[in-house]
């Protein structure tokens, strides 16, 4: 039982000391003031209780958050995941260059962001940069 619980049983032995009778006005004011501060206490608790069983999962899940980085990051002992940032493209692996098939005119893609479904245009002579060929309609109507 936590402090505060004890603090509200305390009270409430206090009160049956007085022998506080429900038929007077203050005495039956008093005494539902005490069942508030039960539940409250008894609240207070359960939230403890909760609060206690999250902060352990936080914990063991911060251990094994650490076990996997020294894993994944045992070949570099510089490792600061503070410094990394998502955004920058490191090996410049993920920008591709491709020339317009209609005019020639040269265009940069990230391809992490690329959206096969989508139809990208030349911004130069507004044909699409990847034309879809007839012969794979053919073969797409007779199979």
């Amino acid at each position: 039982m936590g402090d505060l619980s004890k603090k509200v049983e305390y009270l409430k032995g206090l009160a049956d000391g007085m022998n506080l009778k429900e038929d007077k006005q203050d005495q039956k004011f008093l005494l539902k003031i005490l069942e508030v501060l039960e539940q409250v206490a008894a609240d207070v608790e359960e939230l403890q209780e909760v609060t206690d069983e999250i902060n352990e999962y936080l914990e063991n899940i911060d251990e094994d958050l650490a076990m996997l980085e020294e894993v994944v990051f045992e070949d570099d002992e510089e490792f600061d995941p503070d410094e990394m940032d998502m955004d920058d493209d490191v090996d410049g692996d993920s920008v591709v260059e491709y020339e317009c098939p209609h005019c020639g005119y040269k265009t940069r893609f990230d391809i992490t962001d690329f959206d096969f479904d989508e139809d990208y245009l030349c911004p130069e002579c507004q044909q699409p940069f990847f034309p879809e060929h007839e012969d794979e309609d053919e073969e797409d109507s007779e199979g």
